[in-house]
């Protein structure tokens, strides 16, 4: 439980802020990434996983670093906050990777199921109501690509910050 000065103190938690701070630059990036990549402007972006750069990764890779710096990187709070941006990043780019492209096919074959059986509803003259579904979401996960580049955001800022303050 925080009491009184304690609040202050996560406040001032460099780490925590500099994790906080890529999360927002990292969504911040994807729009102008994306129009510069398919000239649409989606602002979308601004409240999604996926896409490039990944705020995940940009996130445990500045918090890594910032603790690398508080600490140094032969300490166990580097070890342990090393290992979790691994993890973090390995999950993006396999496990809800793979996620969004199951997600896909999903809602590929729901959509060809629908209209079979619009056609067969067609066929026995039969008027009932479709059943309305939003697809599921398929953009979970990230390109290798895209958590590199989370990951260099995440360092390159966690590193200017200690290099100029």
């Amino acid at each position: 439980m925080c009491i009184g000065g304690d609040y202050v103190e996560l406040l001032t938690n460099k780490p925590l802020l500099l994790a906080l701070a890529c999360v927002l630059i990292a969504q911040l990036l994807k729009v102008p990434i994306h129009y510069a990549l398919t000239r649409t402007f989606d602002m979308k972006l601004l409240n999604s996983t996926g896409g490039m750069p990944s705020s995940h990764s940009a996130a445990v890779c500045a918090l890594a670093t910032a603790v690398g710096f508080e600490t140094g990187l032969g300490s166990p709070v580097f070890a342990v906050a090393a290992m979790f941006a691994i993890i973090v990043m390995y999950d993006a780019t396999h496990v809800r990777y793979e996620a969004g492209q199951h997600a896909a096919s999903i809602n590929d074959i729901y959509k060809q199921l629908s209209q079979l059986f619009d056609d067969l509803r067609t066929v026995n003259d039969e008027t009932r109501d479709a059943v309305i579904r939003e697809d599921l979401k398929t953009l979970l996960g990230h390109k290798k690509s895209e958590v590199y580049a989370g990951c260099v955001t995440g360092i390159v800022v966690s590193t200017l910050f200690y290099t100029f303050s």
